[in-house]
């Protein structure tokens, strides 16, 4: 039985959304004469995974540069500005708040000049003890200059710089909790960083002798590099005249991969956690046809999220598939916008359905997620108003009962609506369907080929590998 509870992941965020939000893309490129531009083309590639800011920070060995703007890199970003970002390494990063208000001053990369030394930092994730260690460091005199994580970082980092860089970062992402991949920047060095058990995704490459690191493959393929490996869990890389140079400070732990990255936030075409984004996605279609398959007429998607989970569901119950609903391709992803009266804007205007194709039909809808409901609500009322006989709906992954505190703000007011339901057939009534099935634990971690114990799961099942803030902490508490 489903539990009938409201949480909030914070008392103060105002607004809401219905679908899941995730924190940040990284790009970072060493030895290449154009490296803001390549970096430039690195974070348009990852611009789904964050569309308030973007930001590239450039060396070229003795002079730093930086330009940060709020909204898409294509838009912060001009030929006359790659132009004065001179050097041959750079970072990049494109941002989605899940921690800090979503302003300039957030922006990343954060860069902080230490010494006779520049860093710049980008992350990735979310660090569950930051409140804690900002508290600790503000009273021993830190001035911190933004409310993001990321910065806390920094300011580990810095009593320790004396003692060389490596040393200080290792001592720095030792007192750290949680969720973390990073890129930094020096004058002369590149630095990758990802936390011991994984959470978020990291990749290595080589472009024309030098060295690329980026939070998908799928960027990679766009500045034409070539993928080498992951960035292994624990590990820290430093990129420089001498190459690539592996550290691994910490005791191995059980990896903890997002599995909701393989489910919805990577681009289908990236390899994440050694498994191809897109066939997964496919053979989670071919899971849920084995546990839910009735008699309809035609499998859909509300795209574009739904589409390979849909075409693999097709492919398993022999039901054609059809695009149903047709995208606007101008309308943003409406759980980024930033406002409420934006985020219903787009809903009415994202999708519209093919009412020829659809009258009269019994149709079964293919979703990769359901967080609030409230999109969903609103597309199938559109699909009954033009006559659709039945509605039928597939989730491929189980239901989202639990906040995430490793970097997904799945709903900032907590409205999570396979909490607050009991059964799925509750959740179809509110959505307005005939019926309703999400994928079991079991077949979505069946689906991706990998084995149930190198995936964070908390989301579904509120076992969580680091114990969260207090607030969310309470909450679960309530429901167990």
């Amino acid at each position: 039985m489903w539990r009938n509870k409201m949480l909030s992941l914070t008392e103060n965020e105002q607004e809401d959304s219905s679908r899941p939000r995730e924190a940040c893309g990284l790009f970072a490129i060493y030895g290449n004469e154009d490296a803001a531009r390549v970096t430039y083309f690195g974070l348009f590639a990852l611009q789904h995974r964050g569309q308030e800011s973007a930001g590239i920070v450039v060396s070229n060995g003795c002079s730093v540069f930086e330009h940060k703007g709020m909204g898409l890199a294509s838009t912060v970003f001009n030929e006359n500005i790659l132009q004065k970002l001179t050097g041959s390494l750079a970072i990049g990063h494109v941002r989605y708040s899940t921690t800090g208000s979503s302003t300039l001053s957030n922006a990343q990369p954060f860069l902080v000049h230490v010494g006779d030394e520049y860093y710049a930092l980008g992350h990735n994730g979310n660090i569950v003890n930051a409140q804690s260690l900002r508290s600790e460091l503000e009273d021993r005199g830190s001035i911190f200059q933004s409310t993001m994580d990321s910065e806390v970082i920094v300011h580990l980092m810095a009593p320790h710089l004396k003692r060389g860089l490596e040393k200080a970062l290792s001592i720095a992402l030792q007192q750290v909790e949680g969720a973390y991949s990073l890129v930094m920047l020096t004058r002369n060095r590149i630095i990758a960083a990802r936390d011991p058990r994984g959470f978020r995704p990291l990749a290595l490459g080589k472009l024309n002798g030098g060295w690329v690191v980026a939070s998908e493959t799928c960027a990679f393929d766009l500045v034409g590099a070539e993928y080498i490996r992951d960035v292994e869990p624990g590990e820290i890389l430093i990129i420089d005249a001498d190459g690539c140079k592996s550290l691994k400070p910490f005791a191995p732990v059980k990896p903890c991969h997002c599995i909701f990255e393989l489910i919805y936030f990577s681009r289908p075409d990236s390899q994440i956690f050694g498994q191809n984004v897109y066939l997964c996605r496919k053979q989670l279609g071919h899971e849920l046809a084995r546990e839910y398959r009735l008699d309809v007429d035609l499998v859909m998607p509300f795209p574009d999220s739904g589409n390979y989970a849909a075409i693999g569901y097709a492919e398993e119950s022999g039901i054609p598939f059809e695009m149903g609903m047709i995208r606007n391709h101008y309308v943003g992803r409406t759980f980024i916008q930033p406002t409420q009266p934006m985020r219903d804007f787009g809903v009415r205007v994202k999708l519209n359905p093919v009412k020829p194709l659809l009258a009269g039909r019994k149709v079964m809808i293919v979703e990769d997620s359901v967080i609030r409901g409230t999109t969903s609500r609103n597309r199938v009322k559109n699909l009954r108003e033009i006559g659709v006989k039945e509605l039928h709906m597939v989730i491929s992954c189980p239901p989202t009962l639990f906040p995430c505190p490793y970097g997904i703000d799945f709903s900032s007011k907590g409205e999570l609506i396979a909490a607050k339901k009991e059964t799925e057939q509750a959740i179809a009534e509110f959505i307005g369907l005939d019926s309703l099935h999400y994928l079991s634990v079991d077949g979505m971690v069946r689906a991706t080929g990998l084995s149930k114990n190198c995936f964070c799961l908390a989301c579904y099942t509120g076992d969580y590998p680091i114990a969260p803030p207090v607030k969310i902490d309470k909450y679960c508490m309530e429901l167990k």
